[in-house]
């Protein structure tokens, strides 16, 4: 008798995808913000010689993959993962899977998703989904960012796992194996873990574009751009900043919101009040990154004037941010959980 496969709902698809996975196996306290906290999914960054849709660079979480990876390692779950240069050997590779009952993640191009409002349709190749089942000509598709399961037919999953430009999925696909019993001891040290690397992320790495200097770079890099860019390209760039925040993998605003949550949930494995009242300052920051998001689309749609003033609101929010993440991750690092 096969298991039956329970789709859940997730603000983030990889988050969603990787606690979806790790239930089917039999982990069954796993929820989105333990996942995201203990992969280490919170991250800035602001490439200054890319540009994304003629707009800067910026992103509010780490490399797509690396959240389910470096949660699964900390629970010693092994992933097996598979990319493809033959689509036809993509698509024997999925359909064995799925004859054998086996879940399986998949990396693959929003552009061409059909069940994806039009709105929501733009080249962006790292979305995750799961394939759980088939019938017929149609696969059967569990994505976390939707509210119900769904289904693409064969010819649609070969367009999005084969979707072209910048993070091609390649035919991703990736599921875990043999996973054995979680012990309580192994979610407080992935918790540990987790909240040690982050720290280090966001406080440590070194250059000046990246964790809350990084976001200290894009303030400047917003001081600038009216007068270098001019009002209409300037606002274009924080429409694109907008968009990197609200619409693509939740950004900013709700990553903060999410790893406020992973900390109030950590505190009933690591028990430390300090969790609850640093979780609190995640919370400020992520209404701040709303905020932002609010004042970057007024300019960009032209609901106020597009003066220099206008740029200066937007840049002061982001150093109230990169202050308020500093203080909180430095008093992450200090903390000790055991």
């Amino acid at each position: 008798m096969e298991k039956e496969f329970k789709h859940i709902q997730a603000a983030h698809c990889e988050n969603g995808v990787a606690t979806s996975l790790m239930r089917y196996h039999g982990v069954d306290f796993m929820t989105e913000p333990l996942v995201f906290g203990m992969g280490s999914g919170i991250f800035y960054l602001h490439l200054p010689v890319v540009t994304v849709n003629n707009g800067p660079a910026v992103a509010y979480r780490t490399m797509p993959g690396w959240i389910f990876s470096q949660a699964c390692k900390s629970l010693g779950i092994k992933v097996t993962r598979a990319k493809f240069s033959n689509q036809k050997a993509a698509k024997e590779f999925l359909d064995q899977k799925v004859k054998e009952g086996v879940p399986v993640g998949c990396q693959v191009g929003v552009y061409n998703l059909p069940y994806f409002p039009p709105e929501y349709r733009f080249h962006f190749n790292a979305h995750n989904l799961i394939v759980y089942g088939k019938e017929n000509d149609h696969y059967l598709i569990s994505d976390p960012v939707m509210e119900s399961v769904t289904t693409i037919s064969e010819a649609d999953m070969i367009k999005v796992r084969f979707s072209k430009g910048a993070l091609a999925p390649k035919g991703h696909v990736y599921f875990p194996e043999n996973v054995q019993n979680v012990t309580d001891q192994m979610v407080k040290q992935a918790i540990i873990k987790g909240i040690k690397r982050t720290s280090v992320m966001m406080l440590r790495l070194p250059g000046s574009i990246v964790g809350t200097d990084g976001i200290n770079y894009t303030s400047r890099q917003i001081l600038k751009w009216r007068d270098k860019l001019g009002p209409r390209k300037a606002g274009l760039y924080l429409g694109q900043i907008v968009r990197m925040q609200e619409e693509i993998g939740t950004g900013g605003g709700g990553f903060r919101f999410l790893y406020a949550a992973f900390l109030e949930q950590a505190n009933a494995f690591v028990p430390n009040d300090n969790l609850l009242q640093i979780s609190e300052e995640f919370t400020k920051s992520g209404d701040l990154w709303r905020e932002s998001a609010v004042q970057m689309g007024r300019i960009y749609k032209g609901r106020i004037n597009n003066r220099q003033e206008d740029f200066i609101v937007c840049a002061d929010i982001l150093e109230q941010i990169a202050e308020i993440e500093k203080q909180a991750f430095k008093k992450l690092s200090k903390l000790k959980l055991k």
